[in-house]
């Protein structure tokens, strides 16, 4: 099976080649990391054993920073590698663990000889991955190595489970390669074994998004309220916006801003690429705005993009209320408790599939908003603004959640 698959995927990269170089020159997050993922891996062997933590891209990389970082305080003499297969996710790997990480690099094309490369350089005794990733020659490849293979923070959503019960004869014997597969939900796990997973190998552990913890000290806050200069504005951040979403927020932003003069907004588009278009529109909104590269702040400029790497999670910290992107779109919705972790409220668009078991519980708490329209958006945000004691309570509220909902990252290190 695992040579058909492999043939089946190097032809269609043959007949797809074209295309394929046709987007490594148009865009360069494409062709990042490529020699690496290919197969051309370096390691300086040291003293120890070896275990990979891989990410795919930035959400997953923030959900295992503190699961790696409790796994090496608990064994420090184990050698820490880590994946990602995105240029973002990569970025933050290298921000977050530069300290702790033997290595930091992209993971292997699903390629035999991409695979074997991988683990014959860093010969892992474990592998932990976060999240639903399932790749059939690096699966089996580590189960013929004895590779002790994990899956943490699972989910799988009602789309990808339908896809997924189609090749379930194909499924189940590299779910079976697994050491244990943890899931976040009941619902989640219940989808795993319906896909194939044996039952005994399927646990649930909580959500790995409820374990983080504020990462600014006070000095530290301080010094970014007074770089963007916002004590004395209520800030709307719009976070991880996709193609669409801009127009929607800078819409209800300016409804906000004719009732409230002390309102901004800080917006933060999810991809890089997307950074000058995003900026054209704000222009085009005939709103004052600049860039936080360019040292930006609130007293000069009603509207700030955010254009810098890693300190989304941080700003948070400085806003009012804070929209998560992602969910006027098809993309399925962000992490609201990158927000909510500050004790602020959230609003999110309808779509948010990504992290339904999370808007559940965020929204039965008061401390999460899901709304329908953009008209409902825009009432939404100025009935925050409007009523004090409903931010008050949605703030408590956001504090909360946390207390009741955290532990799945001491699940995991006692499993694993």
């Amino acid at each position: 099976m695992i040579i058909i698959y492999n043939l089946v995927l190097i032809s269609l990269a043959l007949i797809l080649l074209p295309l394929i170089l046709i987007a490594f020159v148009i865009q360069p997050k494409f062709r990042a990391g490529f020699f690496q993922k290919i197969g051309f891996y370096s390691f300086d062997k040291k003293n120890g054993k070896n275990v990979v933590f891989h990410a795919v891209s930035v959400g997953e990389t923030n959900a295992i920073k503190e699961i790696v970082k409790r796994y090496h305080k608990i064994h420090p003499d184990e050698n820490i590698i880590i994946t990602t297969t995105t240029k973002t996710g990569q970025a933050v790997a290298q921000t977050e663990f530069k300290d702790i990480a033997s290595k930091i690099v992209y993971f292997p094309y699903d390629f035999l000889f991409s695979v074997n490369s991988f683990f014959n350089t860093f010969k892992p005794e474990k592998i932990v991955i976060a999240e639903t990733e399932i790749w059939p020659s690096f699966d089996i490849t580590a189960k013929k190595k004895n590779i002790k293979l994990y899956t943490i923070n699972g989910r799988i959503s009602p789309h990808s489970y339908n896809g997924y019960k189609k090749i379930k004869l194909f499924l189940t014997p590299i779910l079976n390669c697994y050491e244990k597969i943890f899931m976040q939900s009941q619902s989640d796990a219940q989808r795993m074994i319906d896909i194939g997973a044996k039952r005994e190998k399927v646990e649930v552990m909580g959500n790995l998004k409820f374990d983080i913890e504020q990462n600014l000290t006070d000095d530290e806050m301080e010094k970014y309220a007074d770089e963007l200069k916002t004590k004395s504005y209520r800030v709307l951040i719009a976070a991880s916006t996709h193609k669409g979403e801009d127009e929607i927020i800078l819409k209800a932003y300016k409804s906000l801003k004719e009732k409230y003069q002390d309102a901004k907004l800080l917006i933060a588009p999810r991809h890089p690429q997307r950074f000058d278009e995003v900026m054209h529109l704000i222009r085009a909104a005939s709103l004052k705005c600049s860039k936080r590269s360019a040292n930006a702040n609130f007293n000069d400029f009603d509207v700030i993009m955010l254009d810098t790497m890693g300190e989304l999670a941080k700003l948070y910290s400085l806003c009012y209320i804070a929209f998560i992107g992602g969910s006027f779109s098809s993309t399925g919705g962000h992490n609201p408790l990158e927000a909510s972790i500050w004790g602020k409220p959230v609003i999110s668009g309808p779509i948010v599939f990504n992290f339904k078991d999370v808007y559940n519980t965020a929204c039965n708490k008061k401390c999460a908003v899901i709304v329908n329209t953009p008209e409902e958006l825009t009432s939404e945000l100025i009935s925050f603004y409007d009523n004090e004691l409903k931010h008050k309570t949605f703030c408590t509220n956001a504090k909360l959640i946390f207390d009741e909902n955290k532990g799945a990252i001491n699940y995991v290190l006692n499993r694993i």
